[in-house]
C-alpha cells in the first residue's frame, strides 16, 4: 500500500452537478455548448423516458444491455453516425458504451485499434454521463468494459480522452429503481470502495473516499432498499457510487471484481448481483491480510470483525438482510462451470495482481464453492 509520498493523479470531468434535480439544468448547459445532433445511449428502459432530459426530439440508441458485448457496441457506434453530442443514460453498460461511441464515431476505428490503456483517440464529439442506478461510478471514470463474445473475456479501455465533458447525478432518476436492482447495484458501488481500501496499491487519498462511501452504504442501503422513495437514502447511495467511482480511477479493484467477471460474461448475471455474490467470500479471504481495513468496513456495515469465517458469515448476512440470495445455485450458475470460471478469473491479472493476497485458481474454485 502507497504512502502519503507515493504520486496520484485524480482526473475528473470538467463539470460535476450533484444533487435533487439537477437534471433541470441540462438543457441550459447543451445550449450553451452548442449542441445541436444528440445521440443518447441508453438501455430499453431509460430509452422509454428521454422526456426527461428535457431536449426534445434526440437519436437514441436504447438497446444496450447487460454485460454489452462488441456487437452492441458496433450497432451504437453505426447509429451515432453525425452526432456531436454523446450522452450515457442509464446504469454502469449504458455508460461505458458511451465512453467507447464517443471516441469512436466518426473516427473509423475498431475496438481492437483502441482498446487497452491510453490508445483511444481524442472525441470529435461532446460527452455527458448521466446514471440512473447507483452502482458503477461509470459517469466520473475512465474505463469502459466490453464483453469479447468469442472469448468470453472482458476487454477494458481506458483513456482521459473516455471522461465526461459533464457528469449529471441526479438521485431522484433512481427512485423507480427496484428494491433488488437496488441491493445489487449498492453493494457493487460498496465492492469499488473496498477493494480500492485493501488493494496492494491502495493510497490515501483514496482510502478517504473508499471509506466514506462504504459508510453510506452501510447508512443508506437497507432504507433505500425498504423505502424506494426516500430521497436521502437514493441521494447517499449515489454519492457512494461516486466515491467508488473516484476509487477505480488511480487505484482500481482487486480479487472481487475478477471473480465476478466470469458471473456476467459467461452466465448473464448482472454486474451488481455479480459483485455482491462474490463480495463477502473476497473480504473474508483478505481479512487476515488487512485487519485493520477490515475492520473498519466491518464496523461500517454494522457487522462483527473476527477471523475469516466471522467476517464471511457477517457480510452475507448484510446481504441477505437486503433481500439477495446469496447462493450461486439460485442465479442459475451451473456448479460444472466453476472450475472454467476459476480459470477464467484467475487469467484476470490486471486485477489480481493487486489483491492482497494472492489466490490461486484453486482458491478462486474453493470461493465459487463455497458461494455456490
Amino acid at each position: 500500500m502507497h504512502d502519503l509520498m507515493h504520486p496520484i493523479e485524480l482526473l475528473r470531468p470538467s463539470v460535476l452537478r450533484f444533487g435533487e434535480n439537477t437534471l433541470d439544468g441540462l438543457t441550459k448547459w447543451v445550449e450553451s455548448k452548442g449542441y445541436s445532433k444528440i445521440f443518447v445511449v441508453a438501455d430499453p428502459v431509460n430509452a422509454k423516458r428521454l422526456g426527461l432530459l428535457g431536449l426534445g426530439d434526440v437519436a437514441c440508441f436504447g438497446d444496450v444491455v447487460p454485460e454489452p458485448d462488441i456487437h452492441n457496441l458496433t450497432a451504437a457506434v453505426d447509429a451515432s453516425a453525425g452526432c456531436d453530442l454523446v450522452i450515457g443514460f442509464g446504469g454502469g453498460s449504458a455508460m461505458d458504451l458511451a465512453k467507447l461511441v464517443a471516441v469512436m464515431t466518426g473516427q473509423s476505428l475498431g475496438l481492437s485499434e483502441i482498446s487497452g490503456p491510453n490508445r483511444a483517440p481524442a472525441r470529435k464529439v461532446g460527452l455527458v454521463q448521466i446514471p440512473t442506478t447507483a452502482g458503477t461510478g461509470s459517469e466520473v471514470g475512465t474505463r469502459a468494459l466490453i464483453t469479447d463474445p468469442q472469448t468470453q473475456a472482458k476487454i477494458a479501455t481506458e483513456s482521459p480522452h473516455m471522461l465526461a465533458d459533464m457528469a449529471l447525478i441526479d438521485p431522484t432518476l433512481t427512485l423507480s429503481v427496484p428494491g433488488f436492482v437496488t441491493a445489487a447495484t449498492g453493494v457493487d458501488a460498496m465492492a469499488h470502495c473496498v477493494e480500492a481500501f485493501t488493494s496492494k496499491r491502495a493510497h490515501p487519498v483514496i482510502d478517504a473516499y473508499a471509506l466514506q462511501g462504504t459508510q453510506l452504504v452501510g447508512k443508506y442501503l437497507r432504507r433505500a432498499v425498504e423505502d424506494g422513495t426516500d430521497i436521502e437514502a437514493r441521494a447517499g447511495l449515489s454519492l457512494a457510487a461516486f466515491y467508488g467511482g473516484v476509487c477505480l480511477g488511480p487505484v482500481n479493484t482487486t480479487a472481487g471484481h475478477a471473480l465476478a467477471y466470469p458471473l456476467g460474461t459467461r452466465h448473464k448475471l448482472p454486474h451488481g448481483i455479480a459483485n455482491a455474490l462474490i463480495f463477502p467470500h473476497v473480504l473474508a479471504v483478505n481479512a487476515a491480510a488487512v485487519p485493520e481495513k477490515t475492520c473498519a468496513v466491518c464496523a461500517a456495515l454494522g457487522i462483527a470483525f473476527g477471523d475469516a469465517q466471522t467476517v464471511r458469515a457477517g457480510a452475507i448476512a448484510f446481504c441477505e438482510s437486503l433481500g439477495l440470495d446469496m447462493r450461486l445455485r439460485a442465479h442459475n450458475v451451473p456448479e460444472d462451470d466453476l472450475r472454467q470460471m476459476a480459470k477464467d478469473a484467475h487469467a484476470i491479472r490486471r486485477l489480481l495482481d493487486w489483491n492482497p493476497v494472492d489466490i490461486s485458481e484453486a482458491d478462486i474454485l474453493a470461493l465459487y464453492q463455497a458461494a455456490w
